[in-house]
């Protein structure tokens, strides 16, 4: 069964008959979606420190959350935030961000990668693996062991950091210890049985993904292996993943795809799937308590990937 928050949540849209995304102006929806703010009270006592990476055009902005109590060098997380590579910021993902830095005590370099539909596939891609880049060579700089360094996501985001572990592992420079992929989206070709009966009213909607799919591509490759990653001829000698899906999300059948395709392939992975949830949970604690308990067990798995 959908979690009862959840349910009350989108039985109050569907009653208001709120706008989609998709039928608003970019400009709009961004700003809807940045000041939603659905983490609820977030405890964090580590430091924020904004500044700029390198992206592949550019200088980009990001964001570093460094615990109370870090070490001078230890574990980080390069964390490319979700919202169909259209909408997001790193304001719209700041409590997730410092959720998993306060409960795992490992560092989060949070990027801001340009967003389509002004600045199309590749990219946003191409930032998320100048920016981890940069993580690297900055190490000593931001306080990243380099030895225990894993990039994540979610949703778009996750598409992001399982895209970046490839390319990192392909230029052969650096290398990841972890990927934690939250609801990835991982393919935009075909058509999944869960997108097929979620196509609408559980938060993400197939008209939504539609939208955001046509922003970031245009007349582009839709089955290009670096963005649709679950097409990707060569999964072998990636770092181990975790990859969580949730039951009432259009993106769950692509999500546990992919973890198998790893697998096949190799790749150590453990695969959650939160079967009462929706797509965006992570940012939505303020909406149903279930959801702190998930981010703890998320952070602990965080924690100990990168021990």
């Amino acid at each position: 069964m959908l979690d009862a928050q959840f349910k009350a949540m989108l039985d109050a849209a569907k009653q208001a008959a709120q706008p989609s995304l998709e039928s608003l102006p970019v400009d709009m929806g961004r700003a809807i979606y940045r000041s939603l703010r659905t983490d609820g009270d977030v405890t964090y006592h580590g430091q924020v420190r904004d500044l700029q990476v390198a992206g592949a055009a550019g200088p980009i902005g990001a964001r570093l959350y460094t615990p109370k109590d870090a070490p001078a060098s230890g574990p980080g997380l390069i964390f490319y935030h979700g919202g169909g590579f259209v909408i997001g910021d790193l304001e719209s993902h700041d409590g997730l961000c410092r959720q998993l830095a306060e409960a795992s005590g490992v560092r989060v370099l949070a990027v801001d990668y340009r967003l389509a539909p002004e600045a199309k596939f590749p990219a946003g891609h191409e930032d998320a693996v100048s920016a981890a880049n940069w993580a690297f060579e900055h190490a000593a700089e931001i306080g990243f062991d380099t030895a225990h360094v894993a990039v994540g996501g979610d949703s778009a985001g996750g598409n992001l950091a399982a895209s970046t572990a490839i390319t990192l592992r392909d230029q052969g420079r650096y290398k990841l210890a972890f990927q934690l992929l939250l609801y990835p989206v991982v393919q935009f070709t075909g058509e999944t049985e869960s997108m097929r009966k979620l196509s609408e009213g559980y938060f993400l909607t197939k008209k939504g993904m539609d939208w955001f799919t046509a922003c970031l591509f245009g007349d582009g490759d839709k089955a290009h292996p670096q963005a649709s990653v679950l097409l990707h001829p060569s999964l072998e000698g990636l770092p181990p993943a975790l990859v969580v899906t949730a039951g009432f999300d259009p993106l769950k059948d692509e999500g546990r795809a992919y973890a198998e395709k790893l697998t096949v392939a190799g790749v150590t992975v453990e695969h959650r799937e939160y079967a009462r949830f929706i797509h965006g949970f992570y940012n939505m604690a303020g909406i149903s308590p279930a959801v702190a308990p998930v981010v703890q067990e998320t952070a602990a798995a965080l924690k100990a990937a990168l021990a």
